[in-house]
């Protein structure tokens, strides 16, 4: 009997020290600053130091320049975790910066979208769409979207504005009405620069997209479905369209880096961005897709245009561009873009 309860006790000693070891350790997390680190460590960040007792802090920093301190880092990782973009992330993968997940140590990815499933090494946890979105009151008469074809109307001179540091949306499309497919996009190049009529300006980020659109610049764009709920919260009569061909999805994702230290813990990281209500706080807090499906998600976050949250949507309105192909392809997108869509 004496035995039993000293084994008890000790496992109980043992259990303690074990949380109090948990609670001085910090999980160091690679993302994008602003209100997307403050999104990560209020949804994720918060149901992760509540289950583990243990803290995270973030290294922040653009998308490319994180993957290139991490790859000068490899085999050492200034941090344990990294959220970027799909497509960024099969760089990193490329390179062999993740960790092979291991999803019996992920119980809540039980129900992710097979969407979510990017690479070895990095899984999905959230999405968004671009898509065209319009100035109601600037519209001329008769001017639907109903269709990514309706760009190329005639009523649509001088109206576009496209984004210049990605056209991997634009050249999706031109290859999917031209009868082809991104990985053929030179099929749609005929059509893309049947385009040019239609477009007024390109903006080189979120912010001059809004400035842009908000004063009428240029009253149509393919644009971050994000930067479409925050203008209409300020105010601004815009409305955002899924055509019928559906609208290109954006997916950020996350990995271990491999040769961290702490891979117990950042699979608790990532349990916790699974989690169906962290989940659900995500969507509201961006407006952004869940990867989850059956996340508690508000029914007015859940109705808005591009926000997915059902199989069926992601079947029925998503453009899913590869996202290895689309990391290996974006630089010649870029390079042909920018020279026989902008500077001519």
């Amino acid at each position: 009997m004496r035995k039993s309860v000293t084994a008890a006790a000790l496992a109980a000693v043992l259990a303690v020290g074990s949380l109090q070891a948990a609670r001085a350790e910090t999980l160091l997390v690679s993302s994008w600053g602003g209100s997307w680190q403050e999104m990560i460590a209020k949804t994720i960040g918060k149901k992760f130091t509540e289950t583990t007792g243990a803290k995270v802090e973030f290294v922040t920093g653009g998308t490319i320049d994180r993957l290139n301190k991490a790859k000068l880092a490899a085999g050492d990782p200034e941090t344990d975790i990294t959220l970027t973009t799909s497509h960024v992330g099969w760089l990193y993968q490329s390179s062999g910066l993740f960790e092979t997940l291991d999803y019996a140590r992920i119980p809540n990815a039980a129900k992710i979208f097979p969407e979510a499933r990017i690479s070895p090494g990095h899984v999905g946890v959230w999405s968004y769409v671009y898509t065209i979105g319009y100035r109601k009151d600037l519209l001329p008469e008769g001017l639907t979207f109903d269709s990514w074809e309706d760009l190329w109307s005639p009523k649509m001179k001088g109206l576009l504005g496209l984004p210049d540091f990605d056209p991997s949306h634009i050249i999706a499309v031109s290859a999917i009405l031209s009868g082809a497919d991104p990985q053929h996009w030179e099929k749609g190049q005929d059509k893309l620069l049947a385009l040019k009529p239609s477009i007024k300006a390109f903006y080189t980020n979120d912010a001059s997209s809004q400035q842009m659109m908000s004063s009428g610049e240029t009253p149509v764009q393919i644009l971050l479905s994000g930067n479409a709920f925050y203008q209409m919260g300020q105010g601004v009569d815009l409305a955002l369209v899924i055509p019928k061909e559906g609208a290109v999805i954006g997916i950020d994702a996350i990995g271990i880096m491999k040769g961290t230290k702490k891979s117990e813990l950042a699979y608790k990281f990532i349990d916790a961005a699974f989690d169906p209500e962290v989940q659900a706080e995500i969507a509201s807090f961006k407006k952004l897709g869940p990867m989850v499906e059956g996340a508690p998600v508000d029914p007015a976050i859940a109705r808005l245009p591009g926000v997915f949250t059902t199989a069926e949507q992601w079947k029925e309105q998503a453009i899913v561009i590869d996202h290895k192909l689309r990391a290996e392809k974006l630089g010649e997108w870029k390079q042909w873009f920018t020279e026989h869509m902008i500077a001519q």
